[in-house]
């Protein structure tokens, strides 16, 4: 007697619903939104404004990582898009791509994801901190 249970159908190509996410393996910076920025304004002004935006997106990535650890996904979204906002006006490219991915994770509910996607821009803020004070002291 042979039991074989048939495996049904998929019931979508699962092909699909797999997102390749490129990861880059050196930082993505833009220098013209800061020069702009130091060009236009004093020194101390300027220093002060990015000082601002740093604060900002860490605050706004330690909002990101509770709602990551409480599992509290509907609260990350709209702190993720402001990162986003403001690397973009910094020329954090690196920084701004990952949002996009982590931003990705959370409309698929992807906790997994989500969690590589997280490392990945809390690495990539870090490495922008030190570019952005190197990129200043040029």
């Amino acid at each position: 007697m042979k039991n074989v249970t048939p495996f049904p159908a998929p019931a979508k190509d699962a092909a699909n619903d797999v997102v390749v996410l490129s990861c880059p393996h050196q930082m993505h910076f833009d220098p013209a939104p800061l020069s702009r920025l130091f060009a236009e304004r004093d020194t101390h002004e300027a220093e002060e404004i990015v000082c601002r935006m740093l604060e900002d997106i860490a605050m706004r990535l330690d909002m990101l990582q509770r709602g990551l650890a409480e599992n509290t996904f509907d609260t990350m979204e709209r702190p993720a898009r402001r990162i986003g906002a403001i690397a973009d006006q910094m020329g954090l490219t690196e920084v701004a791509i990952a949002v996009g991915h982590v931003l990705t994770c959370l409309a698929q509910q992807d906790g997994i994801g989500l969690d590589a996607t997280m490392a990945r821009l809390e690495r990539g803020f870090d490495v922008a901190v030190s570019e952005v004070w190197g990129f200043r002291d040029i």
